[in-house]
């Protein structure tokens, strides 16, 4: 039957149907349903996190702005069910380089990185979620990768391609690797030595020199063609005698495998009915292949076309025959072909159809399987059919007693906009079959951006206004945030954005990588719908599992959503009982005097709740027995961190980030040279040579480096140390070279699983104790990571080894062992956001000589509308000239979201 005349067919059945096949919904499954599900949601509220960045790339040098909004619920409403956010940035393997806690207020937060000189260049991520979300898989988290380029210190840029095959069983790779300057000049007849790393273990070294064209040939072969949780060639190019680069170039696969799935709508396919397949088709680096294909059975008649696939994805529809087996022949872009044997039909069961095609109505169709004795169709008694949002219900329906058939054509207008779970029960209440649908309600806000011109100068002063109303035209009170950028140094690619409305809608309730989320939200039309459509096909959802909700058997709460800072502990006698009404004080100088006091419970708990205090503020918590005494032991609730796991977005990974970049790599160094020409900036990198004439102290004359005091692969002074608050661990990891801390433990690059030795004042600790230690309280720490600093420590050094002396004497505190009754505290504060910095070029004060190149041109996290819907920004442009765009992202009172571009030009 020709397609259209199918679905013409179909919609006139479903519009008949509707009012033939439901009855009211009151019965007692649905009863059971409704409650289990409100149930879920009172004690499992749904928290999202969204992040609004200034930019979607960034160099090193650079900062990272960002305005947080939280939602909660179905509705998208901002959540003041937690007061706290936390945000992480984690490079490329899975080491948080920073962490930072921001108190939210109605659910909103703004915040930053610096992104230090020291830094390394590469693909990273950010992470942001509550306490409370922790409960769920961190899969909700919001997590985004980005690429950091270096155009400041970096000397050598690599460009890499792959090869790969199949060689006597063994994964063959070929990678060729083009080494050049930021001005694209190849590097020519240089000796290189790299070596390749696969999930943490050395697998093929070499050595070669670079042809005329700069380009270096590494071949290595692996046994198996695993998974790739990390993968790099390390490479040591050696420029001249006295300078020698390394550059680490990424692996993001071993082979050219393609994994080809199909996906029968609602779960599976019924001989003798017409149904829906469809088909993801995804390569080996996690991004989808579109491939060409068609059906046929067993003996090779062809049954119908596969559907053409936009990211990998795709559907066909057909009849399966009792039977009968079916075949996909299918086209791989590289001119391959490949036969894949379709699922299985089934002769019993059901399938649940969904048509959204429609902007007003989602139309439900129920088939069931035909008797395989009679060859009519199974009767539908006692089937129910729910439709949830976030747990709240949307629709319910049950169909009549001894229908073969039924339909319902739904209004949109009952749904939220996002992702909706359609599932079928049977009469006992198993669910049968489920069906994800995205609706895309005309919702949003409707964001008017204007300026008095469209064109302007360099420099030049702009006024932007915004008016904000909502999908009934009414004006609306919300919160927004605003980046202008020029895109004459920023790439941009829109559809690889995230966005307020790819976030909320739609990735935060998936556990899979989505490849470009926000090409569904770029110029909504026929055809974006439908890709949508066939996404949801493909795409799991999994807040919770039906048979564990209507048991009654919800998931533990073990985080509570975070009110406020707290200093929690226990006091115990040092056999480990527990003392009972001890009376507790915290203390702190920062700042001026700090004194507050408590009192343990019975079991010996205390408590100090609602603090306010900064990142890396030191407290001392001192304790006495009910008779004054202080021989007891005070212990410390340290909020366990959350872990890192493989980057869900891999495939987001970049193996050559500095692709089309040469602009912004260009422009980062200008800025560079013009702060360091003005003397402003937080610079560590120092590119001329500086002759010291004074003679000063030896920081490392009371190290206990086995070497010998400052022998070794890199030192930090406490000056080092000064800036970037948190643990430890968090403000060496953006400090220290080629080691990455996992959990607060350090591990060399040289071997990666074993982590390094710590010494304490000549005191050998165990790996995790780092955190222990207030950063304040560190004089100097010195590196060792190759063997002639490593070997005079034998085994213990196999890993490297971390040498760390505490101040001692003078005006500097102490790192003192806990004594009785008294211990010293460093846990993680607010973060406190810094306010975004641009020149105001009608103030005599500002500094007109220094070129203004900058890429962010201004940065609004707080703009508020009026009860008219109106609010403005007022900034000056910079040097640059070509087209500016602005993103305007934010959100309402009722939860209704709101996105809108921009863009004028400075000419």
């Amino acid at each position: 039957m020709n397609f259209k005349r199918l679905l013409t067919a179909l919609l006139l059945i479903l519009t008949i149907g509707a009012t033939l096949a439901f009855i009211r919904p009151d019965d007692e499954l649905i009863t059971k349903i409704i409650a289990q599900l409100d149930k879920w949601r009172a004690e499992h509220p749904q928290e999202k996190v969204y992040l609004h960045f200034d930019k979607p790339s960034y160099a090193i040098g650079d900062d990272i702005w960002f305005k947080a909004y939280v939602t909660i619920g179905s509705d998208h409403r901002l959540s003041a069910y937690s007061d706290i956010l936390n945000v992480d940035l984690i490079d490329e393997n899975d080491s948080v380089k920073r962490s930072i806690k921001l108190p939210l207020t109605a659910g909103l937060a703004a915040g930053d990185f610096a992104l230090a000189d020291s830094m390394a260049e590469g693909n990273y991520r950010i992470r942001a979620y509550t306490n409370w979300m922790r409960n769920e898989s961190d899969a909700y988290f919001f997590d985004k990768t980005i690429a950091v380029v270096n155009g400041i210190s970096n000397r050598v840029f690599t460009k890499a391609t792959y090869n790969y095959s199949t060689v006597n069983g063994k994964q063959k790779a070929d990678a060729v690797i083009t080494y050049t300057d930021l001005n694209g000049i190849p590097y020519v007849n240089k000796p290189v030595s790299y070596e390749v790393e696969i999930n943490g273990k050395s697998v093929s070294r070499g050595k070669g020199v670079t042809d005329d064209k700069g380009n270096l040939n590494a071949t290595f072969t692996t046994s198996t063609a695993a998974t790739i949780t990390s993968g790099h060639i390390s490479t040591d190019v050696k420029l001249d005698d006295k300078h020698t680069v390394t550059k680490v170039v990424t692996v993001k696969t071993l082979s050219k495998k393609i994994d080809l799935q199909f996906f029968p709508e609602s779960g599976n396919m019924l001989n003798g009915i017409f149904s829906k397949v469809a088909y993801k088709a995804v390569g080996a680096d996690g991004i989808g292949v579109n491939i060409k294909g068609y059906i046929t059975d067993e003996q090779n008649t062809r049954i119908t076309d596969m559907g053409e696939a936009h990211f990998g994805m795709g559907t066909f529809n057909f009849e399966p025959e009792s039977g009968r087996n079916y075949k996909a022949h299918v086209t791989y872009p590289d001119g391959s072909e490949g036969v894949i044997d379709l699922p299985k039909a089934s002769d019993n069961g059901y399938i649940l159809s969904i048509n959204n095609f429609r902007d007003d109505k989602v139309f439900v169709t129920i088939m069931p399987g035909k008797n395989t004795a009679t060859g009519t169709a199974s009767s539908l008694s006692g089937l129910t059919i729910i439709a949830q949002s976030g747990g709240e219900l949307c629709y319910a329906g049950k169909s009549k007693d001894g229908a073969t058939a039924f339909s319902a054509a739904i209004p949109k207008e009952k749904f939220p906009s996002g992702i909706i779970q359609f599932t079928l029960f049977s009469a006992t209440g198993e669910p049968l079959n489920e069906r994800l649908v995205f609706i895309q309600n005309p919702d949003g806000l409707k964001l008017d951006v204007s300026s008095d011109k469209k064109t302007y100068k360099p420099r030049e002063k702009v006024t932007i206004n915004l008016n904000a109303k909502n999908s009934t035209d009414k004006p609306v009170i919300g919160s927004f945030s605003a980046s202008v950028i020029d895109q004459s140094k920023v790439v941009t690619d829109e559809a690889n954005e995230s966005s307020i409305f790819s976030t909320l809608l739609l990735t935060s309730d998936l556990k899979g990588y989505i490849e470009k989320p926000n090409y569904y939200f770029t110029n909504v039309n026929a055809e974006t719908k439908a890709n949508l459509d066939v996404l949801m096909l493909t795409q799991g959802y999994r807040r919770f599992e039906w048979k564990q909700l209507l048991g009654d058997k919800f998931t533990p709460v073990v985080f509570k959503p975070e009110k406020s800072l707290e200093v929690t502990g226990h006091l115990k006698t040092f056999g480990g009982k527990p003392v009972p009404n001890g009376k507790v004080t915290l203390i702190s100088t920062a700042g001026g005097m700090f004194m507050i006091d408590t009192v343990a419970d019975a079991q010996g708990k205390f408590t100090f709740k609602n603090l306010v205090f900064r990142d890396s503020l030191k407290f001392i918590v001192q304790a006495r027995t009910a008779k004054d005494r202080k021989n007891l032991d005070i212990t410390l609730d340290n909020v366990t961190p959350q872990p890192v796991t493989h980057n869900k977005n891999w495939p987001d990974l970049q193996t050559n980030i500095n692709d089309g970049a040469s602009a912004y790599l260009i422009n980062s160094k200008k800025i560079f040279d013009e702060q360091v020409k003005y003397g402003i900036g937080n610079h560590t990198i120092v590119l001329k040579e500086v002759v010291i004439r004074e003679k000063r102290e030896n920081p490392f004359k009371s190290s206990a480096n086995l070497n010998g005091p400052g022998n070794a692969d890199q030192t930090l002074t406490s000056k080092d140390l000064m800036y970037g608050g948190g643990m430890l661990s968090q403000v060496l990891q953006s400090r220290i070279n080629f080691v990455t801390f996992r959990n607060g433990i350090p591990y060399s690059t040289r071997s990666p699983n074993t982590p390094m030795q710590i010494v304490v004042d000549g005191t050998y600790v165990e790996s995790d104790f780092l955190d222990n230690i207030t950063p304040s309280d560190v004089a100097t720490v010195e590196v060792l990571r190759t063997i002639g600093n490593t070997a005079i420590y034998g085994s213990r050094g196999s890993g490297g080894v971390l040498v760390i002396t505490t101040k001692r004497g003078g005006g500097d505190t102490a790192y003192n062992k806990y004594a009785p009754g008294i211990v010293t505290y460093a846990p993680k504060g607010y973060y406190r956001a810094r306010e975004f910095y641009a020149p105001k070029y009608d103030d005599p004060k500002t500094n007109t000589a220094m070129q203004d190149l900058r890429s962010t041109i201004y940065w609004a996290p707080g703009l508020l509308t009026d009860k008219d819907g109106n609010t403005s920004m007022s900034f000056f442009n910079a040097d640059g000239k070509g087209t500016y765009r602005i993103i305007v992202e934010g959100i309402d009172a009722d939860g209704n979201l709101g996105r809108q571009v921009y863009r004028y030009r400075v000419e």
